[in-house]
């Protein structure tokens, strides 16, 4: 026998228990054994940093990951996923530089980088327990014995390979550029690091006087935000196109500029000299949005700088760049009055020297977006440094075809952002003056003319005599390559390769091609899928690794990225742990991050899907379980009972949505749709056939039979999405299911089934649309209800429904049955006569809209509008525009109201109600009949309520014993003429109080509106309504399956509970002047016929 089925479920602790499955199933590596024959799905796992905790744009990027490789598998895939680990790089050593305070290149000599290496190895790992177990917890089945490391030596070695074979085509360059640098990691960073990290600041803003030196009593004015730049200055620039004017005002003159441009100037500060320097130069790169239409340049501090003075002959392509500036960014000694000082700090005292010399015509502020380095979170400056670049610009249309044949979710993606940016795509600088990362594989002579490229460690072993295990800097910086031109040993080059490049070469690298798994990885290569956040689409693009990209980007709920620096988000475990993996799962999986647009974290919108989806569905498999542990058997699969055909249909609709919608990797698209499907199953399909199930015939058994399907094909199709509760329900479904059912061969783990196939046959369109029909019907009835306070419980003569087709009609007939019970009412009429019912239209109009559209004509259009006839209203329903006074307005400017006249059909007792495609009518005249048995629901409900709170099962028997006070007052002459009816509600015998001397009185609470009674007769619980003055209760004195009588402390426990006095004193009497208190051996004695009396203290 199955266990029972709680009333109540704590989702977080039920997932622990289906962990404890999985692993004593070993139920991931059973998956792949079972799949091992198949077809292969290919997907690239982007490997994060272990020197952090997992944050939630981690959690979504493995949920995408984990949905859709399970996807894969459950449709007949064999899906390899292996766990990786980005090892190397900044993250990893501006960690090491905080804890060891090391500020410059020469703190890491002076310690040594076999040494600093080996600070870092040790906390690469730092946190891969926590890592592990939070996606373990998550439920994401992944392989972390087989992991890759990008540290490991054999992906080193790929990664190497990589670069040889960019490097034999000829595409690998060694040149000095300009770049964004970051002087707290002392290293330049690529443009898209440079993009990552943009803030609003407030840099100071100087106009600095340049006198030309033909006509020293005229100056050029130049405005800079850099001032730190002035002591690099080699030329000034202006727009050809421009028109500049003589300002004359005092002495000197002031010019911006003359006609004649090439002229020589005064530099204020430069310390820099160079041939042919401190000129005018012109280029159309100068705008006139800020500034003065003067640009200072300084070539080894601005891209376009270098490029002006490179074509103007003020520099040379390979002249020693002029940069007083160190990797720390400070000013070397070239810069006297300033070195070793900081250039942003160095600012204000250039303003300050500039003043004395009487070049600063104006200072301020000004505020503007500037990027920030994306681990230090320090300013960036640009910077020209010597680098080691791979060509791009040549293959732009060879990389746009790739990104063409990509399939992006969200298409925008792919199509804009990226493909916009490949279209403009640099050169890629792929050097990192750094020391824990790839050595770039290259050996040269000191005049860099001779270059040797090493690709794997046998090249290396065979070109140096010397076999190395590990590749990192301490390992092969030593080893030098005899040259085979003469110029003395050639040496490995400084730097180590871009961790981006490590990232491009993974699809390689994690396979360790070409050296092993060479079949393999040309069988399975391009990816067939990866999901990684949007801030990563510029790091992956070498060639075509992967077919389909899913984009996301998570945000705290204040708005800023999620960092791990920051720690500016809730503890994930924590969220987990309280309300669940699978609505963690399921929240992010239906927010916009997964359409690319920004999340704004909220833990309670995680507690709003267990609300709304998961306890509605436990709610609609709790009630299968309970009513079918009556049957005890196997049921057969569900056919096609005429009952439950219509949700048959839309469970197969939805399988056939959700996979189509699977197939274009629109994940976020799936949970709206379950929502709406559990409302349609718990709200609609279960609630409506509750009778059916209080029977014990065919009727019951079909609809069990039905509901066991359709649950069943539910939790097959979500498994990939919410792999703990579909497990959950699985486990107890799986029981009552004949073998048939499961043609899988292995069924222990719904994991191990394939995903239902959508039997179209079974989808009927008609009948969906005649039950959302019904579902509209019933919705505008009960807004009725409300709007003239008539609970749901007292019964109304009839509802009209007026549908204009025959067809609406007719499906409106056919469904009745459910409307006459959801709206209690005696009738249903279907017609689309309003006329016979008195029903006109008239409109209001949107004030807000007209008003600020319209302006002087408001209010002649307003008064046109309230003297609309119905027919042109009607017809302004069908095509939803009409013409008023010479303005189209629309659906959006008008709102239809409809009134009831006095046709026929009508004498004022009709209320009415649309949505646009149907109008409901609803008679709310009232007579005596319908108000006694709106009072004999009322007592229906109050023994179901007590029913509930006494912790009773629907299949437990009672029997209700009942007295109403005054004897002969109305209460009681209704439950008397009402006794079937209410009988029949509560599957229970109804009799008068007191109950027969056999059953034991256990408990009497006294009530407001009525007392309850709880007696314990053998198996059998008897439940007694009291009806009188008093609040209501109910209290189970004796334990119904032990027989074991409450003692004193837990009976004040359970009536503080019923009460709802928690936390207060109270105490029990056994008279009503409360003199006599109710003592342990009290309870222990028979307290049958006796009234408790409660007193709070």
């Amino acid at each position: 026998m199955v266990r029972p089925v709680p009333e109540t479920i704590n989702f977080p602790e039920e997932e622990k228990k289906i962990l404890q499955l999985w692993e004593d199933l070993d139920a991931f590596q059973e998956c792949l054994k079972q799949s091992k024959s198949r077809p292969r799905y290919t997907f690239y796992d982007g490997p994060p940093f272990a020197t952090g905790l997992p944050h939630y744009g981690h959690i979504l990027a493995g949920t995408i990951k984990d949905i859709v490789t399970r996807f894969a598998h459950q449709s007949g895939f064999h899906v390899e996923r292996r766990f990786g680990w980005d090892c190397h790089g900044l993250p990893v050593e501006y960690e090491i530089d905080k804890t060891l305070n090391i500020t410059s290149p020469e703190d890491v000599q002076k310690m040594g980088i076999a040494q600093y290496n080996a600070e870092c190895r040790k906390i690469v790992m730092r946190y891969s327990k926590e890592w592990e177990l939070t996606v373990k917890r998550l439920g994401r089945w992944i392989d972390f014995k087989n992991d890759y490391k990008t540290l490991y030596p054999w992906f080193m070695e790929s990664v190497w390979w990589v670069f040889k074979q960019l490097f034999d085509k000829g595409f690998i360059y060694r040149s000095v550029k300009v770049m964004p640098f970051s002087v707290a990691c002392h290293t330049p960073l690529s443009n898209f690091e440079a993009n990552q990290n943009y803030k609003d600041v407030d840099d100071p803003a100087v106009i600095v006087s340049f006198p030309l030196t033909d006509e020293p009593t005229v100056a050029l004015i130049a405005w800079t935000t850099t001032p730190w730049t002035l002591p690099s200055n080699l030329s000034i620039c202006v727009n050809p196109a421009h028109t500049y004017i003589r300002v004359k005002g005092h002495n000197p003159v002031l010019l911006s500029p003359p006609p004649n441009m090439d002229r020589g100037y005064v530099s204020p500060l430069s310390v820099c000299l160079s041939n042919g320097a401190f000129r005018v130069l012109c280029d159309e790169y100068v705008t006139e949005e800020s500034g003065t239409g003067v640009v200072h340049q300084a070539p080894y501090f601005g891209a376009d700088d270098f490029r002006v003075c490179l074509e103007n002959g003020i520099i040379q392509k390979d002249s020693t760049p002029i940069c007083p500036v160190d990797s720390s960014g400070c000013f070397t000694s070239e810069v006297s009055d300033f070195v070793g000082m900081y250039v942003k700090d160095a600012d204000k005292h250039i303003m300050k020297l500039l003043k004395e010399r009487g070049r600063l015509v104006h200072s301020g502020t000004y505020r503007h977006n500037y990027p920030f380095c994306w681990r230090s979170d320090t300013p960036l400056i640009y910077k020209a440094v010597p680098s080691w670049f791979v060509q791009v610009k040549h293959m732009v249309d060879k990389l746009l075809k790739c990104n063409s044949q990509t399939h992006w979710v969200p298409d925008f993606v792919g199509e804009k952002r990226f493909g916009n940016w490949l279209r403009d795509a640099h050169d890629w600088a792929i050097s990192r003056n750094r020391y824990w990362g790839t050595p770039i594989p290259l050996w040269v002579s000191e005049d860099f003319e001779e270059v040797v490229c090493v690709g794997s460690l046998q090249e290396l072993e065979e070109l140096t005599g010397s076999r190395v295990t590990d590749m990192h800097r301490e390992s092969v910086d030593h080893l030098t390559i005899p040259s085979r031109c003469g110029k003395g040993p050639l040496r490995r080059v400084p730097d180590v390769l871009d961790c981006w490049f490590e990232s491009g070469s993974m699809p390689y690298a994690q396979a360790h091609y070409p050296f092993t798994s060479h079949r393999d990885f040309e069988d399975s290569f391009p990816a067939d899928f990866i999901a990684e956040g949007i801030d990563q689409t510029r790091g992956w693009f070498v060639g075509r690794t992967f077919k389909r990209y899913v984009v996301i980007m998570v945000f705290c709920s204040d708005g800023q990225k999620m960092s791990k620096r920051k720690k500016n988000y809730p503890d994930p475990l924590y969220v987990v742990n309280t309300y669940g993996a699978d609505a963690l799962r399921l929240y992010l999986i239906n927010s916009p991050v997964v359409r690319a647009d920004n999340l704004r974290f909220k833990e309670e919108s995680v507690r709003d899907v267990l609300k709304d989806v998961f306890l509605p569905w436990y709610n609609a498999y709790r009630f299968f379980v309970q009513n079918v542990q009556r049957w005890e058997q196997v049921m057969p699969c569900c056919t096609c009972i005429q009952n439950g055909l219509w949700i048959i249909s839309f469970m197969q609709s939805l399988i056939k949505y959700f996979k189509t919608e699977m197939a274009g990797y629109r994940l976020y698209t799936i949970v709206p749709r379950l929502v709406k499907f559990v409302d349609l199953l718990t709200n609609w399909y279960v609630r409506t056939n509750r009778g059916r199930l209080k029977t014990s015939g065919m009727d019951c058994h079909h609809t069990l039979e039905t509901l066991c399907g359709v649950l069943l094909s539910l939790c097959r199709l979500m498994a990939p999405f919410t792999p703990f509760i579909t497990e959950v329900m699985f486990q107890t479904l799986r029981h009552y299911l004949a073998p048939s059912c499961l043609p899988d061969k292995d069924s222990r783990s719904i994991h191990y089934l394939m995903l239902p196939e959508s039997r179209e046959y079974q989808i009927d369109e008609q009948i969906e649309q005649a039950v959302a029909r019904m579902q509209s019907i019933i919705e505008l009835g009960r807004v009725i209800r409300d709007r003239k306070t008539i609970p749901i419980r007292y019964p109304l003569k009839e509802v009209v429904v007026i549908v204009e087709s025959d067809e609406a009609q007719r499906d409106v007939l056919i469904l009745q049955k459910y409307i006459l019970e959801e709206l209690n009412v005696h009738t249903v009429t279907a017609t689309a006569d309003k006329s016979a019912y008195g029903v006109t239209l008239r409109a209001e109009p949107n004030f807000a809209v007209l008003g600020q559209r319209l302006k002087g004509s408001f209010k002649s259009v307003m008064a046109a509008i309230r003297n609309l006839k119905n027919p042109e209203l009607e017809n302004f329903s069908k095509t939803g525009s009409i013409t008023v006074e010479g303005h189209l307005l629309g659906v959006d400017d008008l709102r239809l109201i409809h009134t009831m006249g006095q046709g026929q059909g009508n004498n004022g007792k009709y209320e009415a109600h649309s949505d646009g495609q149907v109008l409901v009518l609803l008679n709310v005249a009232t007579d005596q009949a319908m108000e006694t048995e709106g009072v004999a629901r009322e007592v229906i409900n109050r023994i179901q309520k007590l029913r509930k709170k006494a912790e009773l099962l629907p299949t437990d028997e009672i029997t209700v014993y009942f007295e109403a006070l005054p004897i002969d007052g109305y209460l009681h002459s209704v439950i008397q003429e009402r006794e079937a009816l209410i009988t029949n509600a509560i599957n229970a015998r109804l009799q008068r109080y007191p109950p027969p001397e056999k059953c034991q009185l256990d408990l009497r609470v006294p009530c407001e509106l009525q007392f309850a009674l709880i007696v314990l007769s053998s198996l059998t619980f008897i439940l007694c309504i009291m009806c009188c003055h008093g609040n209501e209760g109910t209290v189970l004195l004796k334990n119904a399956f032990d027989q074991k009588l409450l003692g004193i402390t837990r009976l004040l426990h359970e009536t503080a509970r019923v009460f709802g006095l928690r936390g207060r004193n109270l105490r029990l009497f056994l008279d009503s002047t409360k003199t006599e208190e109710l003592t342990e051996p009290m309870i222990q004695s028979s307290l049958n016929g006796k009234t408790l009396y409660l007193a709070v203290v």
